[in-house]
């Protein structure tokens, strides 16, 4: 994943520390399919300075460079910079920094653009973190975020919890807590944004496959890994059996693909 608060990340699903670095590649190819109209949003260009935050192992980063502009990448997680420092070997232009973007005194209006990938969902105080980034921008800057709608507009989560619950009832996470879904509610967004600094505040629905896994056994391994800690022990098998049932109904030839729905956010800096 790529943000930025490891430990509240984990708290909400359970993975280990090195599970997002490890499945990294992975992370990328499930959500592939948002990454033209996110990085068409953000229209950068040559001439621009571009902050990534929650950077992860700097997809985003590197397509910034790949198109002329300064880019710096932050996170959270060091080991994700270690990784995103290894791939952009060679690519010039590129920067990565392990820093919270919540707090980290970025160079004031020196950015043209900041972007975030599924990573500003789990700021603890998002009105000062937001607050942070638009000071990093100049007049006129803009912000670019991918973040998802609600968990029950994504048939994904709402499939894989159901089934990983195995008939208990799990609570779903606080409107206004940390969590994968902090960015989902429209008016929430404006208002924050707005209290941020920010103006033109934008959001427009996005719906796209989202990639799982090659086949059945592949897709459930990665999931059941992702959400361990919500299968009860003794019902493990017969819940991965579940999983791998329903993984292949939703099976083509490009994989396991779920739907997904996500929030493309735009606003813009004070002129």
């Amino acid at each position: 994943m790529s943000e930025t608060n490891v430990d509240q990340w984990k708290a909400w699903n359970g993975a280990d520390g090195d599970f997002w670095v490890r499945r990294a590649d992975r992370l990328d190819a499930g959500i592939a399919n948002y990454m033209e109209p996110f990085l068409g949003a953000a229209a950068i260009r040559p001439s621009d300075h571009v902050l990534d935050i929650g950077c992860g192992t700097g997809t985003t980063t590197r397509e910034a460079a790949g198109r002329g502009a300064e880019a710096l990448g932050v996170d959270l997680s060091g080991q994700m910079i270690e990784l995103a420092r290894r791939r952009a070997e060679g690519i010039a232009g590129i920067r990565f920094a392990q820093a919270d973007a919540q707090v980290h005194e970025f160079a004031a209006a020196a950015y043209d653009v900041a972007v975030s990938r599924n990573g500003s969902m789990f700021f603890e105080d998002p009105v000062a973190a937001f607050g942070n980034i638009r000071r990093a921008l100049g007049p006129g800057g803009r912000l670019v975020l991918l973040a998802w709608r609600p968990m029950d507009d994504n048939e994904w989560i709402s499939t894989f919890r159901t089934i990983l619950a195995a008939g208990r009832d799990l609570p779903k996470p606080p409107p206004q807590g940390v969590h994968p879904f902090s960015l989902s509610d429209p008016a929430r967004v404006k208002s924050m944004l707005g209290e941020a600094g920010f103006v033109d505040v934008r959001l427009t629905p996005l719906n796209r496959p989202m990639f799982f896994g090659e086949d059945p056994d592949d897709a459930a391994e990665f999931v059941s890994s992702q959400f361990e800690k919500l299968i009860e022990a003794d019902q493990r098998s017969s819940v991965l059996a579940a999983l791998k049932a329903d993984m292949a109904s939703h099976t083509s030839e490009r994989g396991v693909e779920y739907d997904s729905a996500a929030w493309l956010i735009e606003a813009a800096n004070v002129s």
